[in-house]
């Protein structure tokens, strides 16, 4: 196997799992990995267990011949592709939940996700072994929970989170953004636009959660083709909701924009 080659050889190791049709934010991390280790591996896996019954795992972007390409280019040294019979074979029955913080959030809202997460994160931790792994804020719960999967399990990775990569306009980078029509691309600007006014309302001074939350909502809302999943302000460390913005909190929303579920956030400090 590769990587025992390469611990053999005392080279370090780079990792950024992803499931491919990369964009810049992919990249960003790609190169980031490069820059700072001996071999940067990049895995793209569309993995069917995080995505429920009635979600687009079908239509899921793929495009491989164009992300071997960009990959490449960004840096990557090693580009691992493995099949559904890779990662799980017949019989498959082994599983990894993180209780708690897999249960809010976009995991309230899509029950079962988080443990396909941590599940095919753990598996291509043990195929890869590497000694970091990048991930983006804009899956903000998701690096929360494998940080600590990483952290209980005791496996010895580090785990880097490189800020959210934005479009001109203000949009997070997203696979999904190709889903989205002339004007619900324009529509779903305001979510990074809701997140900034909270941004500044906290500078400002304004402390109350729930005041901060009916901002964002109201800000959305005028949107007639946006849709709220959900708009919560919790701890950065429990996920757990909070009245006052006192400490590190942060804000995190799921929207739906015609038949697209879009994700953002960001991360108050006061």
């Amino acid at each position: 196997m590769l990587s025992k080659i390469l611990k053999k050889e005392a080279k370090t190791i780079g990792f950024v799992p992803t499931m491919g049709y990369f964009h810049d934010g992919h990249l960003s991390l790609i190169k980031t990995a490069k820059q700072h280790m001996d071999v940067a591996v990049v895995s793209i896996f569309v993995n069917p267990k995080q995505f429920s019954h009635n979600e687009d795992l079908d239509k899921y972007p793929r495009d491989l011949k164009r992300d071997e390409e960009m990959a490449r280019l960004a840096g990557a040294d090693v580009l691992f592709h493995p099949s559904l019979s890779d990662m799980y074979p017949d019989g498959y029955a082994t599983y990894v939940n993180v209780e708690g913080l897999a249960d809010t959030l976009c995991g309230g809202a899509r029950p079962g996700h988080f443990k396909g997460v941590a599940t095919v994160v753990t598996k291509l931790f043990g195929i890869v072994k590497p000694d970091i792994a990048y991930f983006g804020q804009k899956d903000a719960q998701q690096s929360i929970i494998i940080k600590k999967m990483v952290q209980d399990l005791n496996m010895d990775i580090d785990i880097k989170v490189l800020p959210t990569v934005r479009e001109k306009d203000g949009l997070a980078m997203s696979s999904r953004n190709m889903y989205l029509s002339e004007k619900e691309r324009k529509d779903a600007l305001c979510l990074n636009q809701a997140l900034i006014k909270a941004e500044a309302a906290v500078k400002s001074g304004e402390r109350d959660a729930v005041k901060i939350i009916k901002m964002i909502e109201g800000i959305i809302k005028e949107r007639p083709g946006a849709k709220i999943d959900y708009i919560e302000a919790v701890d950065t460390k429990t996920l757990n909701p909070v009245d006052r913005i006192v400490g590190e909190t942060l804000v995190a929303l799921a929207v739906f924009i015609g038949n697209t579920r879009l994700i953002d956030n960001t991360i108050l400090n006061p």
